[in-house]
């Protein structure tokens, strides 16, 4: 029967005290380096105001609607992949972007950060848009976009950029022509392809003297046919809102461009009813900080954590007698219901047909699935081997990847090796994938790795009759063990866009409500489409 939780956690105990310090000076780190990204653009902030606009991050905030949830997106992009000084690194990929309400509107809301290097398109700023522009997709949510861009930086042009850089393009009129409203607020400039991305827009809105959107600029025209054009005559916000027709609203500021975006949104009628109120866990988030230990292979009971998510803190146990390494469980998040699957330890044979069941069982009841990562893998040994565990394994993995309702990934502890797969990861194209700080992705633990190594190379040399230099086996291993953990740590693979971000883990449940609300508004909505994407006239 659903039952409230019974906890044995003791959050006054020396042990939950040091993990709570550990993962607040985690979390301390990463609302440093987002600020860092806030501050570096903030730094333009004279440009900005000498030339009459808000920073990018003053024009989301007033796109908005004041007080309504917001869910940021991939605030790590590109950490350590720009630079690879953690203290130099500006992450975030030059771009703003995450799921709030414009006008009562649940929108995929994306902004170019102008106020570094003029908005310029780096690498896994594609990356990111193009993620975000997927979740749209699939949920169904207006792509409303802020565009000031330099377009590509040519000094650190790439070809494979160029040639990936379309799918942008590509996505924009999947929006369009899967029924999605594409709306494109063109603050700045537009060159190249960038020109494009009002040229695939449903609606554009021009701010007078400084939008600009052409193939090629007064240099680049130059230098091709030898024809000198102003930037106005061109591309200004004047020309094609009166001549060409490519922009549907002239502004005449960027106070003014904002307002119309809201208008426009408010006037698709895309409002939905929200959802009731439900009650709250009976124990409280703040456990969540002290849960985990830093030493992932220490055993938690994962049960307190979902305990922790679920309203009224009632779940109902699936199989709790089976298999129990693998936790399986239903519960409500906000009123929703929806299974869980997690981990209090590898997954062994039994644990596996457990979690493949209950998948199963999901859909039939058509609710939402929610894992919660925290395993060193699938069981290894000559028992688990004897006893079918690739099989078993498979199985739970051809579940995950066929599942027919929703998935929701929440990485809190270890994804090792064929665990992350098993446990719905990134490859397995969940809804929405959240990282805990103290998360750690990885084939294996670093340890485990450097071990590996180590034996496979004494073993390699005694067949040659070679004993080990002591101080040379040891370097090895140490070499190993931290690039294992440098790749592992959750800022370095957010960075990398391998989850959807970093979440202080007390937001959990909010960050559930407001995916699985996204999720359910998605499926309720009716979209129609056409052959192809709204046309520019």
């Amino acid at each position: 029967m659903t039952a409230v939780f019974t906890s044995r956690f003791n959050p006054g105990s020396a042990e939950a005290t040091q993990r709570r310090a550990a993962l607040q000076s985690r979390l301390h780190a990463l609302r440093a380096l987002e600020e860092r990204a806030a501050a570096a653009s903030a730094r333009s902030l004279p440009q900005f105001e000498k030339r009459g606009q808000l920073l990018p991050r003053q024009r989301v905030a007033l796109l908005l609607d004041a007080g309504a949830p917001w869910l940021p997106l991939c605030t790590l992009a590109g950490y350590l992949q720009d630079v690879k000084d953690p203290e130099k690194s500006v992450p975030g990929g030059g771009m703003v972007a995450g799921i709030g309400f414009v006008s009562g509107v649940r929108c995929m809301v994306v902004a170019s950060d102008s106020g570094i290097e003029a908005g310029a398109i780096q690498p896994m700023g594609l990356e990111k848009i193009l993620r975000v522009q997927e979740i749209a997709l699939r949920e169904r949510l207006p792509f409303v976009h802020l565009v000031e861009s330099a377009g590509a930086n040519l000094m650190r042009y790439r070809v494979e950029g160029f040639v990936h850089g379309g799918t942008l393009f590509r996505n924009l009129a999947r929006l369009s022509a899967a029924g999605i409203p594409v709306i494109t607020v063109q603050h700045g400039s537009g060159t190249a392809g960038g020109a494009y991305m009002p040229g695939l827009s449903d609606v554009v809105i021009m701010v007078q003297g400084r939008s600009r959107a052409f193939l090629a600029g007064p240099p680049l025209l130059k230098a091709a046919t030898g024809e000198i054009a102003t930037e106005e005559e061109l591309g200004g916000a004047e020309m094609h809102t009166a001549v060409s027709g490519l922009g549907e609203y002239l502004a005449q500021d960027d106070r003014e461009a904002i307002g119309l975006a809201r208008d426009v949104v408010a006037q698709l009628g895309w409002n939905m009813p929200r959802r009731p109120s439900a009650p709250g866990p009976t124990l409280p988030a703040d456990d969540l900080l002290s849960l985990m230990s830093a030493d992932l292979r220490q055993p938690v009971d994962m049960g307190e954590v979902i305990a922790r998510l679920v309203d009224g803190s009632e779940l109902l146990e699936f199989k709790a007698l089976y298999g129990t390494a693998t936790l399986c469980a239903q519960g409500r998040i906000q009123g929703h219901a929806v299974g869980f699957i997690s981990n209090n330890g590898p997954i062994d044979v039994a644990g596996a047909n457990k979690a493949t069941h209950f998948i199963q069982w999901m859909c039939q009841l058509g609710h939402p699935i929610v894992y919660l990562q925290n395993t060193t893998g699938y069981m290894v040994g000559k028992d688990s081997e004897q006893g079918g565990m690739i099989k078993h394994g498979s199985k739970m993995i051809q579940a995950v990847t066929n599942a027919t309702v929703p998935q929701i990934t929440i990485q809190c502890g270890a994804s090792f090796g064929a665990g992350n797969y098993g446990m719905c990861g990134r490859g397995y194209a969940p809804r929405f994938l959240f990282s805990w700080p103290g998360a750690k992705t990885a084939v294996m633990g670093g340890e485990q790795a450097a071990r590996t190594m180590q034996i496979v190379t004494e073993a390699a040399l005694a067949r040659k009759g070679i004993t080990p230099d002591p101080a040379e086996s040891q370097a090895q291993f140490d070499k190993i063990v931290a690039m294992f953990e440098a790749q592992a740590d959750a800022f370095y693979t957010s960075g990398l866009l391998l989850d959807d971000g970093v979440i202080d883990p007390r937001d959990t449940r909010a960050v559930l409500a407001f995916c699985l609300d996204t999720c359910a508004e998605a499926q309720a909505r009716t979209l129609r489409p056409l052959s192809f994407g709204v046309a520019r006239m």
